[in-house]
């Protein structure tokens, strides 16, 4: 079973999150929908995990049960609403709010301790892809450490930095190549492909053999836009 994961990132409110999630709770009802499917709202609009067809996940945790963190929710937050489902080591906190590896790592332990389901991303440059398969493959074991791989609730999320919201993926070429080396380090780890995916080429990206879902950035934001994407992933 495909996994087809949204990533609101910072956009929606809670008014319009309700709305997307109501209107996809009728779309997977009705088509009957077999993917397993993971909305992930910003922090404001978190909302009670109540839908049957699909889980509510937070983008982002600091790993405390509550505490003095000005700006962070911790797992108290999460419990209110019921959810088990977290983001860890997006691209973009790393980048841009500068989460290192071994925060990342910290996050995982306790989460996992916790019984979370993990969606761990892994990632690389433009910079670090111009240095070839070995380079980009080195890259990514180090975005492993700390990270236990014999986690039972562990999904993996390979999103190649320079396709993220650019709107060009990889190539299916470069998908397979990267996601046929690293299933060779995962297992039975589902991974998912993410960077630019949208209606015209999910069901490409989902037809290859080592990829086993995808994770969605602004193609996913307009429930029409989902909805083409979960009925284009039926394959």
């Amino acid at each position: 079973m495909k996994i087809i994961a949204s990533n609101f990132k910072t956009n929606h409110t809670r008014k319009s999150t309700l709305r997307f999630c109501e209107e996809l709770e009728k779309f997977a009802t009705q088509n009957q929908a077999q993917q397993q499917i993971i909305v992930f709202p910003p922090q404001t609009a978190l909302l009670e995990n109540r839908f049957k067809t699909f889980q509510i996940g937070a983008q982002n945790a600091y790993p405390a049960q509550n505490g003095s963190i000005t700006g962070e929710i911790g797992l108290e937050q999460l419990e209110e609403f019921g959810i088990q489902t977290l983001l860890i080591g997006h691209s973009e906190r790393r980048e841009i709010l500068k989460e290192s590896q071994s925060f990342c790592a910290e996050k995982f332990d306790f989460f996992a301790k916790r019984g979370f389901r993990i969606c761990y991303c892994i990632g690389e440059s433009q910079e670090v892809k111009k240095q070839g398969i070995e380079a980009v493959l080195e890259f990514l074991e180090s975005q492993f450490e700390g990270i236990a791989l014999d986690y039972p609730h562990l999904i993996v999320a390979y999103e190649p930095i320079w396709a993220i919201g650019s709107g060009v993926s990889a190539s299916l070429e470069e998908i397979t190549q990267i996601h046929t080396r690293l299933k060779q380090k995962l297992g039975k780890i589902p991974l998912l492909y993410g960077g630019s995916v949208k209606p015209q080429n999910v069901r490409e990206i989902l037809q290859i053999h080592s990829v086993d879902g995808v994770l969605v950035g602004s193609a996913s934001w307009e429930i029409s836009s989902f909805c083409q994407i979960l009925d284009n992933s039926r394959i």
